[in-house]
């Protein structure tokens, strides 16, 4: 006899990053498991260290890591975990970002200017990420960046329940915050009952980051509910600039949904004196108490993220959580 069989068993093990350990814990929670142990700390200099405490060998690894400020120290601290698993012969690596780092730079605007968002996930590639797992990104052409399955999971069905719940009674008009979305617009119509759409005309100076200036509205908004989506809310300033702009032309009120609350300095100010009815995002980035405010709702992420890493880690189907449409 030349050779022994073996029984085949999978071992699905969930790691977290220090980022944003709450999001990690409550997706536990809804898969039923325990976040591996593990012991991580910062040396005088800032090198990372990361040690798994338990066996991992020919486990299937889902390491989740967010990216807030400071972003550069959770990249590389997701990227030493994956090292850690491939050298410790985890049989397979799924990296979960639920906010993609450097997703912003995803093309070359000017000459002498980096891909970033492709150096991101040639990095995770090389340190032994075998799948990537990540929530609405900036474009979509992002996910040919890596060679390898990517599962694009969309927060819009958890956005748009909300907004049904709570405004279905309304005159919806669904409007975009520029003309590159205006097919996101269109989904989000269909999702609310067949509303209609409208979008606003900005330019933006690539020289000038975190600045947009709203031109004019392009559709029908005057006494509607406007609600404003987008990826990501960084400064506030799009799209603060954006509501001004919907209520100049006579919309009723304004309800700004978006997926990744980054908040930097002064969004949470900027937000909170708009004239916005309600703020909503997503957990898929941490947002502590002191960037909070009365109008704004943080919605959970952690059960898509949990549907998924389930689906996947049975070899199932992560389109079919989006109705075949992901």
């Amino acid at each position: 006899m030349s050779s022994k069989s073996g029984t085949p068993k999978k071992n699905l093990m969930l790691f977290s990053g220090r980022a944003h350990p709450e999001l990690a814990e409550e997706v536990a929670r809804h898969l039923n498991i325990a976040i591996v142990p593990q012991t991580a700390h910062n040396f005088a200099n800032g090198e990372i260290f990361v040690r798994f405490n338990e066996s991992v060998r020919g486990a299937d690894a889902f390491v989740i890591q967010s990216h807030p400020a400071p972003i550069n120290e959770w990249v590389m601290e997701q990227l030493i975990m994956v090292d850690a698993l491939k050298r410790a012969s985890a049989k397979r690596i799924t990296v979960i970002m639920p906010f993609y780092p450097y997703a912003r730079q995803d093309k070359k605007h000017k000459g002498r200017e980096p891909i970033s968002a492709r150096l991101i996930a040639d990095l995770f590639k090389t340190a032994g990420a075998d799948r990537i797992m990540t929530v609405d990104l900036h474009t979509a052409q992002i996910q040919g960046f890596f060679d390898g399955p990517v599962d694009h999971l969309l927060a819009q069905n958890v956005l748009a329940a909300h907004i049904n719940k709570t405004y279905q009674d309304e005159n919806i008009t669904v409007v975009s915050p520029d003309s590159g979305r205006v097919r996101l617009a269109e989904k989000w119509a269909a999702q609310l009952g067949d509303r209609p759409i409208a979008f606003i005309h900005k330019t933006r100076d690539p020289d000038k980051p975190n600045q947009a200036v709203a031109n004019r509205v392009v559709g029908k908004v005057r006494g509607q509910l406007c609600v404003l989506i987008d990826d990501m809310i960084d400064t506030g300033g799009t799209i603060v600039k954006a509501t001004e702009a919907l209520l100049d032309e006579g919309a009723a009120d304004v309800v700004i949904a978006s997926t990744h609350g980054i908040l930097s300095d002064p969004a949470t100010e900027r937000l909170s004196n708009c004239k916005a009815r309600e703020v909503i995002v997503t957990n898929t980035l941490p947002i502590p108490e002191e960037k909070r405010f009365p109008g704004l709702t943080v919605l959970s992420i952690a059960p898509l993220l949990a549907q998924a890493i389930q689906q996947v880690f049975e070899d199932g189907s992560v389109t079919s959580l989006f109705d075949g449409n992901a």
